[in-house]
């Protein structure tokens, strides 16, 4: 199997892939075709299909597995495959695991990290509302460790939930160490659960698409409404503590523009804005140098996520 990840300009193709979306268009002559977006666990190609009434084009929708032909193209920087033949496949074919990006690091051992940071936090209210969540509640725990952080932008895979939230933490604990202004266990446990609305945001794989509450309501809210609500579980939890819990969550976006309901007003606020920013921000240049001629030196071309054209690095 040819997995996404090692296919290269003019490459001849015939493989199995998931198709995790497709669109009809037409070109701007009128003519109809088809735009896919094509997966396996190392990632996405997009897909085209000019010549869709072509006897060789078997009919299909949008997550289905199937068998694809034709030449891997670059299209501004980025790698695309023409279809010229193209048929479903049937169950037994292929094997759903080798078409689910997943985290290429140890779930078991991520998560294993999260535990041991909950440990040194001192504060016994942020403590025992964090072992409600990442100790108590195998539910929870299961679905954290499964699902993606984001739909397509960064962390878009099976883990990078976990991954993600980790690598925030990791971040804001920099912080705490560096800037002795920060309070520590409000910060790392803010950091724990600032995109745990994301599990009810968006759908399980295969899918990994925006669910109606996650459309009508989104992750920030959600994730803020459920930690106020099991704050109330926890005995004589501190109201002042609780609401700057839940403004760190709000305000993690750090712009109205970017959708946090509240600008971040005070530190810990700030500091976990900039460890979600930067961590993202670093998947993402990640994923667009993960393509293409690692040796290669050529410009990638502009990304709209990062706002700026993205060139590797020399050795």
């Amino acid at each position: 199997m040819k997995y996404i990840e090692d296919l290269r300009e003019d490459m001849m193709i015939n493989e199995i892939y998931f198709c995790r979306k497709k669109q009809e268009l037409q070109t701007k002559a009128g003519k109809p075709y088809y735009a896919l977006i094509l997966q396996d666990k190392t990632g996405n190609i997009d897909g085209k299909i000019w010549n869709v009434i072509s006897g060789g084009i078997g009919e299909f929708s949008a997550l289905d597995y199937i068998n694809v032909a034709g030449r891997v193209t670059s299209f501004n920087g980025s790698l695309q495959l023409n279809i010229d033949r193209l048929r479903k496949c049937d169950e037994g074919e292929y094997n759903p695991e080798d078409f689910m990006p997943c985290t290429k690091k140890d779930v078991n051992e991520m998560y294993g990290e999260i535990l041991k940071m909950i440990e040194t936090v001192q504060e016994p209210h942020l403590k025992s509302i964090l072992q409600i969540f990442f100790q108590n509640t195998p539910e929870f725990q299961t679905r954290f460790q499964q699902h993606s952080a984001a739909k397509s932008v960064h962390h878009g895979f099976m883990g990078g939930l976990l991954e993600h939230t980790l690598g925030v933490a990791k971040i804001c604990e920099f912080y705490a160490s560096a800037y002795p202004i920060i309070n520590h266990d409000l910060l790392i446990t803010a950091a724990l659960f600032h995109d745990m609305g994301k599990i009810y945001e968006l759908s399980p794989f295969p899918e990994n698409d925006y669910t109606d509450a996650g459309q009508l309501l989104g992750h920030i809210y959600m994730g803020a409404h459920i930690i106020e609500n099991t704050c109330a579980q926890v005995p004589d939890f501190p109201k002042v503590l609780k609401r700057e819990l839940i403004h760190c969550i709000l305000a993690h976006h750090g712009e109205l523009e970017y959708g946090s309901p509240k600008k971040p007003a005070i530190i810990e606020a700030f500091a976990l804005n900039f460890a979600d920013n930067a961590d993202a921000k670093f998947e993402t240049i990640t994923e667009v140098l993960s393509g293409g001629d690692a040796n290669s030196l050529e410009w990638l071309g502009f990304q709209r996520t990062l706002d700026t054209n993205i060139r590797r690095t020399s050795k």
